[in-house]
């Protein structure tokens, strides 16, 4: 009795031997972190977070971000790892990728950054394999604080088919699909790595899934190539070369895919500051006598903001929309929100047939 009670503990103690430890996080967390900025830039409104995630990607201070509106102003910031504020300035962007180039204004060398050159030289990771997420996700960090670092799995390597609103994803292209809430504000720009830290891919932006009306939660591979469109020659740009040529000063974005297409829809009266870059926010510089604009109230340094609900951060968004309003029918009226000051002000245009230019006698 007493030797089959000792087989009995023998065999408890090896089913409950603890299989071999996984390789802890934390030293991993700690260097991808250093290796990461936290972006304050555009934004701050209902639905428009003012802050990101950038990467770093050269000693001097480069980093790359989704191109979303946050890098739309002078006034962009940077808290690093160790708690040091710095400002930024936007070097150069490219729509077609959805990537931005940044650079830290003071000349001072950091030593921690990817060599990104190396990174995208390495093979695509596969589905099922584990990833990590690093992101200033909810602005839980700031200063000297770590990055959110979130678990997951490859879901899949396709094409991305997301939209907010009428707006679809500016990048088309295979992404990697993960299998956990990764997609939140703050989190774009993000780095995707594995569990040894290597980077896979940048996290993107909140979008919708155009079939199925989910929100989805991916990144874009950092080996990933796009066919552009400059002075009016088709070209293949990757995100390896879009870095090294932006770093170098010699990256020319690809051509605006609205350039030539005329404004179409009814017509509101509002002139909006001069349409400097791609990105510039919708402000309004002045406002038509007798327009619709002027009829509803608005003013001179009004922010558009929200466009029947649909966010919107800069002009060339603003007119993307407005080419769906007619002049005439249940599509002549539009809703739009204006940040005034500290506030959002509804404001509802009646848009009417575009007024005849008078010619010269």
């Amino acid at each position: 009795m007493l030797r089959t009670r000792f087989l009995i503990v023998v065999a408890l103690v090896s089913i409950a031997a603890p299989l071999p430890a996984q390789q802890p996080l934390t030293p991993i967390a700690t260097e991808v972190n250093k290796k990461l900025v936290k972006i304050y830039g555009a934004g701050g409104f209902k639905g428009l977070p003012s802050y990101g995630t950038g990467i770093m990607v050269s000693p001097k201070g480069h980093f790359i971000t989704i191109n979303n509106h946050i890098v739309a102003t002078q006034d962009i910031r940077v808290h690093l790892y160790d708690g040091r504020l710095y400002t930024a300035k936007l070097i150069s962007r490219e729509p077609e990728l959805d990537m931005a180039l940044l650079k830290i204004e003071d000349d001072v060398d950091f030593l921690r950054h990817y060599e990104f050159d190396k990174e995208a030289a390495a093979p695509l990771a596969d589905p099922g394999d584990l990833v990590l997420g690093f992101s200033n996700c909810f602005q839980i960090a700031t200063r000297d604080e770590p990055m959110t670092m979130q678990r997951g799995v490859i879901s899949a390597l396709t094409e991305l088919r997301g939209r907010i609103g009428i707006f679809d994803a500016p990048f088309g292209g295979n992404v990697y699909f993960i299998d956990t809430v990764l997609c939140n504000p703050g989190s774009a720009g993000g780095a995707l790595t594995n569990r040894k830290g290597d980077l896979l891919g940048v996290i993107g932006r909140e979008y919708k899934n155009k079939l199925s009306d989910t929100w989805i939660n991916y990144a874009i591979p950092i080996q990933s190539t796009v066919e552009i469109q400059r002075d009016e020659k088709a070209a293949k740009v990757n995100i390896a070369m879009f870095v090294k040529e932006s770093i170098e000063g010699k990256y020319k974005q690809s051509d605006d895919r609205d350039k030539g297409k005329k404004d179409k829809g009814g017509y509101h009266g509002i002139v909006f500051v001069v349409n400097a870059v791609p990105t510039t926010p919708p402000y309004v510089e002045e406002v038509a006598a007798g327009s619709p604009a002027a009829k509803a109230g608005l003013r001179p340094d009004d922010l558009v903001v929200y466009v029947d609900g649909e966010l919107v951060s800069s002009i060339k968004g603003f007119r993307a929309i407005m080419r769906n309003h007619g002049p005439e029918g249940p599509d002549s009226k539009v809703k739009l929100e204006v940040q005034r000051g500290s506030r959002l002000v509804p404001v509802e245009l009646q848009l009417t047939t575009q007024p005849k230019v008078k010619k010269a006698p």
